[in-house]
């Protein structure tokens, strides 16, 4: 007699032949309805998932997601299938589904052309209207090294051995097989919109003394609006590139004869990071913090103190003189620290607020370099405070406050805040880590920010807060993070006499608010895509002499705006107006102010603001308290 087993959809019970595919339940609901994949207790299951325990399931359907990441898993095996019926006896390496889409990594020694990606994505499609049914199938251990090694595939072979238990799991579509996990799609015809966008480098399993894969990218949706909006998306945010909009405005540059991942600011960009320190420490005053200045290098003997030696990767090689041996900072922890320690302190003094623009070096594989998003020397706006138990949640409070004031002053209004909770290891007491998992989500309600708590989420050495900010095109950046640290208060035994005349140890925050001066710089151009704020702007002004007598009068307007402090320049080229104005439109400078003899008699110019035309003619008594007003203020708009 068949073995039955029972299986719970929704609020409904079936029974099923044990073995089974569980898409033997579609057979039960409307067509119109049919789900692409099961859930049970969490897990994601095929719909030929065999009936192999009693379970209850529920149905997901395309705008799950969950199925949206299958989606994409299957659109990498689907890249995979393509690629090795165009290319035979090329190497597969990994396929999974990342953030926005998919990637397939290569083994070939030919790069791929574009001429490539547009023959691959041809041949997907051609394999989607096949609808080509992806199964799933388990083999014991040496069958699957047997498929794999009569396909040649090495790399499969590497993974099998080290990943493969006594069963394999084995996905097939056509004469395609992949070792891989699942789940996947039911048939290659779900897989109908997607695009492959790009080729670059990846070493096998990360390692830069292993071969070099060529890794293809592409992206997947369930609907071809979903995917045009993507692609328009994309395109957006190409021409919002901080390295490209960087180099044509000359706000910055990096070169290989310096070394990658270090940045120069050339004079434009300096003048915006100018702004910003400026500002911030001004913010920083005024909410009571005291500033710190350390050096960048230590003995290697308090790395190995603070657990940096140990616990952190990311650090250049030591360097060695006079029998010493000496490490570049990555971070500025230790030294604030050793500042507290320079003499005993008391509970009167606390809380102690310390800031520091403090430059950091931090060893980062070439490959994962980016412009100024990732570097290997920039300057954190860093901060620690020393405060006792009752002080935490007044601190963190103020720590919050301070961060959206700058966001709000910098253009930012849309923010995700995340409270990550103790894991499973850790250091420190119990009793710690709970009054201060309380003090930062006492802090958080009292923001009125809304936020999301990931349990378990917290670094050993204590919980967090961390604030992603919004740009103009919808994406987040993660920049502030207020986190507890009851590690290196330990290690390095850290005390204050308490009322009662008994040593205690202080609570220690790390916080940084912009994160990094590099990094945000990256995040301002490609949000305001290069179009600052006038507060902002390396050139608040530039004036356009119509012809050379004019020049006299722009030089004296330039004076009359510099001696208020404002950054204004003459165009003395001998070009056009017209030309004139398209270059400064180019150099997206706010304020264009063209003067002829017109202007020159009646002591005006002609305005106009970048991206809006001409304002028509404005008073030169008029205007500039109107601009200074704007800069003080750091306007965000310019209302004149």
């Amino acid at each position: 007699m068949e073995k039955l087993i029972k299986i719970k959809v929704e609020e409904s019970v079936f029974f099923i032949k044990a073995g089974a595919p569980l898409s033997e339940l579609l057979r039960q609901f409307p067509q119109e309805t049919k789900p692409i994949l099961f859930r049970s207790n969490g897990q994601l299951l095929d719909l030929n998932h065999p009936a192999d325990q009693e379970r209850e399931l529920s149905l997901i359907f395309p705008g799950d997601p969950q199925a949206l990441e299958v989606l994409r898993h299957s659109a990498a095996h689907l890249l995979a299938h393509a690629v090795t019926d165009l290319f035979p006896g090329i190497q597969v390496g990994i396929g999974p589904a990342v953030e926005n889409g998919f990637y397939y990594d290569f083994l070939r020694p030919t790069p791929f052309t574009p001429e490539d990606l547009e023959a691959i994505e041809k041949r997907m499609k051609e394999i989607v209207s096949l609808d080509q049914p992806i199964k799933r199938l388990v083999v014991n251990k040496e069958e699957a090294i047997s498929i794999f090694q009569e396909r040649g595939q090495e790399l499969k072979l590497e993974l099998i051995q080290e990943k493969g238990g006594s069963e394999v799991s084995l996905y097939q579509q056509g004469d395609f097989i992949d070792f891989c996990l699942g789940p996947h799609l039911p048939s290659t015809r779900y897989i109908q919109h997607f695009k492959l966008l790009s080729v670059s480098g990846a070493y096998w399993k990360g390692n830069e003394k292993g071969p070099q894969l060529q890794r293809i990218y592409g992206t997947a949706f369930f609907s071809q609006k979903e995917l045009e909006d993507y692609l328009n998306f994309l395109e957006e945010a190409k021409k919002r590139d901080h390295r490209l909009l960087g180099q044509e405005l000359e706000l910055y540059s990096t070169s290989e004869d310096l070394g990658g991942g270090l940045v120069i600011w050339h004079p434009k960009g300096a003048i915006i990071r100018h702004e910003i320190e400026t500002f911030w420490k001004e913010e920083h005053l005024k909410d009571g913090y005291e500033f710190i200045y350390s050096p960048h290098i230590a003995k290697l003997d308090l790395w190995k103190k603070s657990g940096h030696t140990e616990f952190y990767e990311a650090m250049f090689p030591p360097l060695e003189f006079e029998g010493f041996k000496y490490q570049l900072k990555p971070m500025n922890c230790p030294f604030h620290i050793v500042a507290y320690k320079s003499r005993q302190r008391s509970y009167r003094e606390l809380p102690l607020r310390w800031a520091e623009l403090g430059t950091v070096y931090r060893y980062e594989r070439s490959g994962v370099l980016h412009g100024l998003l990732r570097v290997r020397g920039f300057t954190q706006d860093d901060a620690h405070i020393f405060c006792r138990g009752e002080q935490l949640e007044e601190e963190i409070k103020r720590v919050i406050n301070l961060a959206i004031k700058l966001f709000q002053a910098f253009g930012f209004e849309d923010y995700r805040i995340y409270l990550a909770t103790r894991p499973e290891k850790y250091v420190g007491r119990l009793e710690d880590w709970d009054k201060a998992e309380m003090a930062l989500e006492e802090a958080l309600k009292h923001t009125g920010l809304s936020y999301q708590v990931d349990k378990g989420e917290g670094v050993f050495y204590g919980p967090k807060i961390d604030i992603k900010i919004k740009d103009a095109i919808g994406r987040l950046w993660q920049c502030t993070t207020v986190q507890l640290d009851f590690n290196l208060a330990e290690r390095f035994d850290l005390s204050y006499v308490g009322e009662d005349g008994s040593f205690h140890r202080p609570y220690m925050i790390h916080r940084a608010l912009l994160g990094s001066m590099e990094r945000f710089f990256g995040v301002l151009i490609e949000h305001y895509k290069g179009s600052f704020p006038l507060w902002l702007a390396p050139v608040q002004m530039i004036i356009l002499p119509i012809a050379d007598r004019h020049e006299a009068y722009a030089k004296k307007i330039q004076e009359v705006f510099k001696a208020q402090g404002l950054r204004v320049q003459v165009d003395y080229s001998r070009e056009k107006v017209n030309k004139k104005i398209r270059q400064a439109e180019l150099q997206k400078i706010p304020l264009m102010a063209i003067v002829g003899d017109k202007e020159v008699s009646n002591d005006s110019l002609s305005l106009r603001i970048h991206g809006r035309g001409d304002l028509g003619q404005v008073s030169l008594k008029d205007l500039l308290p109107r601009v200074k007003e704007l800069v003080e203020n750091k306007s965000l708009q310019i209302n004149l």
